[in-house]
């Protein structure tokens, strides 16, 4: 999880912190609305390292749940 903080925080200019609770944020709201699998398996990916490539990768399968086109 740490890199996608990192990330934020360099694209938005938030703070560590401020990055961190957004991050938080966005990743709660999204596991509340995915199958409770997935939702572990998130929790699993972006506790372990390269959890950013894992995440494009798991994203890419559900990509019409938010409005989006699935690859």
């Amino acid at each position: 999880m740490a890199d996608l903080v990192q990330l934020v925080a360099e694209r938005t200019g938030l703070s560590q912190e401020g990055a961190r609770i957004a991050v938080e944020l966005v990743l709660n709201f999204v596991k509340q609305k995915l199958p409770a699998p997935m939702a572990a398996h998130l929790d699993t990916m972006l506790a372990g390292a390269g959890a950013m490539d894992q995440l494009d990768d798991l994203t890419k399968g559900f990509g019409g749940l938010f409005g989006g086109k699935s690859d």
